[in-house]
């Protein structure tokens, strides 16, 4: 059944066994956990910390170690080593089977299987399952739930059993057999690089431990080029297409420690088989993925297609459109309105891109207005289901996410609207664009007529993508299509001091951080010290900001941190928010670090195709039924199950970071600002970050804090060949 992980036992430790209680904590990450365990010769329960891969309430412990006292949670076994078996007792069983391991049997059916079966239970689960339904409450429906959870345990416990024996101590086995299902242990001996590739959380290095174990040798070329495959890889989390290839050989070579020869040789065939594509960018010799070399050619290519076929609407008198327009809307438009407007009914693709308050919305609406009266078929998107929501709510016209509109294969992952079978629209519209990476683009482009009109909407001065690229900014940098660029910021916008407080930021000045008159909507808090920063963030979200501005704390108030980690990352106040705000939650689960109770603001960290909730998406926590090892969670309105075991999805949402926070708005925001987070402290991300505020933005912290970020517009260069592809043409 199960094992344990680390290194062999000194022979001077102390070993304890029991039954574990209770797991109070366990991150599949790390392995690391905190256990409540009955031992023997111990009167009370003993607090275990250690490492196991799966670990389950009711399940036997023998563990090899050390008694600590910790200062802050008193005496506790230290486990060097911990291992852990099937329990045999009949209070271990019901207590293993009731604690959602096994989807299908919660704490009620446990007992009820323990008392009908006894000690045989797991025997009857294994060899005669018809007979789970003699207990009563279970159907066919779930008798199947269970047997096949039951044998995927197995599965996953033979997977830990080979990776514990390698060497390995994450709880990675679940994705593992996602990934390769009863293949997995044929997968890892044939190539076990596959899993830095394939499975998110497992890295070049877990499965270069696993290669040695298996006696792959360092200076393998299998080794080598999927050191060269990873550092790519790596390269394209931070943003980039490509990497020079000075940076790319020096990287392989801390990474690898192999001779510089072996790394060329390894670059050479990548190469040669097409899996990298060497080139050049601004004449640096650079190496790039293939796919994504692919994929900005194609975007450079599609966009030159697109203006060179004629305009999907017949031509429009602008000269009559403006007043019939400035009539139908009762707003006059300011001249670089009234110019961009001109420019976009004679335009087959344009972008329009600017701050907050200079119009872009007033623009897009009279665009759209004067093309619906010509009979123009509109299709609107945007990256995020809010930005979608936020641009049906300006227009009046229904705005889908871009994963909505090309409509998602969960069997392939990838769209079912491509050149094959193509939007049907005469103009696509896109908002948010600057969070729209290369790979995104590619497929929206890929599915966009030749006749289509194409208009992007967006501010170029906020974070780029997440993924890889920069295609707003290498779009407008470009000058292959039009650009409307709105500065004026109007009347109404320029009197909120959030608007006021974002354009002084981009222009590299100071925000007015002096308080602000009752009824303001912008407002800076000092706080010298993360922790004094924590404890005026919980006041301001628990009790100030909702009696003062009548907001809900939960749904209208977000926190935004520059930063997962330190006292006021994300992931901190995440913890600290939660506990105030959602205390009597009712059932919890606890998975992967985090705890879930109904009640709870959770984020999806991940595309799910299948469920169609995307990296970003916020939703609520509706239910968490121990029974049937599921959370419920609503998105948009929509409900979305949850296996316990696929919680590593979520995460609570009280506090999130700026990047993730990209394309939504909320009425209320709270920004911590510290030195301590002085690594991310950049213009783009605190502007970003007050842009996201519609009613109101705190800042908390430190004016040497704001100041640095301010002065900081260096942002880090992405390597990309798409402005090049788009200023030159593929040739």
């Amino acid at each position: 059944m199960g094992t344990g992980v680390g290194a062999t036992a000194a022979t001077e430790a102390e070993v304890l066994t029991g039954l574990i209680e209770r797991v109070t904590f366990h991150s599949a990450e790390t392995g690391f956990c905190v256990l409540r365990v009955k031992a023997r010769g111990e009167r009370d329960l003993v607090t275990v910390v250690g490492h196991a891969a799966t670990i389950s309430a009711g399940e036997w412990a023998s563990a090899w170690g050390d008694w600590v006292h910790d200062l802050a949670h008193g005496r506790q076994f230290r486990a060097r080593v911990l291992r852990t078996s099937e329990p045999t007792s009949l209070e271990g069983i019901e207590r293993y089977l009731g604690s959602g391991m096994i989807r299908g049997i919660g704490p009620v059916y446990a007992k009820r299987l323990v008392q009908l079966f006894g000690e045989r239970v797991f025997d009857v689960i294994e060899a005669e399952p018809q007979r789970l339904r003699e207990v009563g409450g279970i159907g066919p429906k779930r008798m199947a739930r269970i047997t096949s959870a039951w044998a995927d345990q197995k599965v996953i416990r033979s997977i830990m059993v080979f990776l514990h024996s390698h060497g390995v101590g994450t709880a990675r086995a679940v994705r593992i057999f996602k990934a390769y299902g009863t293949e997995s242990v044929a997968v890892m001996k044939e190539n076990p690089y596959r899993l830095a590739r394939d499975i998110r959380g497992i890295g070049f290095k877990t499965a270069d431990m696993i290669a040695e174990k298996l006696g792959i040798e360092r200076i393998a070329m299998i080794r080598v080029r999927a050191g060269i495959s990873y550092a790519l890889t790596e390269a394209m989390s931070q943003g980039h297409c490509g990497l020079p290839a000075e940076e790319l050989t020096a990287l392989a070579g801390t990474l690898l420690e192999v001779p510089h020869p072996l790394i060329i040789e390894a670059i050479t065939q990548e190469v040669a088989e097409g899996t990298v594509i060497a080139t050049e960018v601004g004449g640096a010799p650079c190496l790039f993925l293939a796919g994504l070399y692919h994929a900005e050619r194609s975007i450079a290519e599609r966009l030159r297609a697109l203006q060179s076929a004629p305009l999907p609407w017949p031509a429009i008198d602008a000269d009559k459109a403006l007043p019939w327009i400035e009539a139908r809307t009762g707003m006059a438009l300011a001249p670089s309105q009234a110019e961009a407007l001109r420019l976009a009914l004679r335009s087959k693709v344009l972008v329009v891109t600017g701050g907050p308050g200079v119009g872009k919305t007033t623009l897009v609406n009279a665009i759209l207005k004067v093309l619906g009266a010509k009979g123009v078929r509109m299709l609107l998107c945007a990256p995020t289901g809010r930005a979608a929501k936020r641009m049906s709510e300006a227009t009046g016209l229904e705005a889908r996410t871009i994963h909505r509109l090309l409509e998602t294969d969960p069997k392939t992952g990838g769209f079912r609207k491509t050149e094959d079978s193509p939007l049907d629209g005469d103009l696509l519209v896109v908002d948010e664009s600057s969070m729209i990476d290369v790979p995104l683009m590619q497929a929206l482009l890929r599915a966009l007529p030749d006749e289509a009109g194409l208009l992007i909407v967006g501010d170029i001065d906020q974070l780029p993508s997440v993924g890889p690229g920069q295609v707003l900014a290498d779009l407008i940098g470009s000058g292959a299509v039009p650009v409307v660029r709105l500065t004026e910021v109007f009347r109404q916008a320029a009197e909120s001091r959030i608007i006021a407080a974002a354009h002084r930021i981009n222009r590299g000045r100071m925000p007015d951080l002096n308080w602000a008159e009752k009824g303001s909507d912008f407002y800076f808090v000092p706080a010298e010290t993360p922790e004094q920063a924590a404890e005026r963030l919980q006041v301001l979200v628990g009790s100030r900001i909702p009696k003062s501005f009548g907001l809900d704390p939960i749904r209208d108030i977000q926190v935004l941190c520059p930063m997962n980690r330190g006292g006021v990352g994300a992931r901190a106040l995440n913890g600290l928010l939660q506990a105030a705000l959602n205390p009597d939650g009712g059932p919890r689960v606890e998975r992967f670090g985090w705890t879930f109770a109904p009640g709870d603001k959770v984020m999806q960290v991940e595309n799910d195709h299948e469920r169609e909730v995307f990296n970003g998406d916020i939703g609520f926590v509706e239910r968490v039924d121990p029974e049937d090892g599921e959370l419920v969670a609503r998105f948009d309105g929509r409900e979305v199950v949850y296996p316990f075991g696929e919680l590593d999805a979520l995460q609570p949402a009280y506090a999130v970071t700026i990047h993730k926070s990209q394309g939504s708005e909320y009425p209320a925001v709270v920004i911590p600002v510290l030195t301590q987070h002085y690594a991310m402290l950049q213009r783009n991300l605190l502007y970003t970050g007050v842009t996201r505020g519609k009613r109101l933005v705190v800042l908390v912290g430190q004016v040497k804090a704001v100041g640095l970020a301010v002065r900081n517009a260096s942002g880090r260069k992405r390597w990309s060949r798409l402005g090049e592809w788009l200023a030159q043409g593929s040739s």
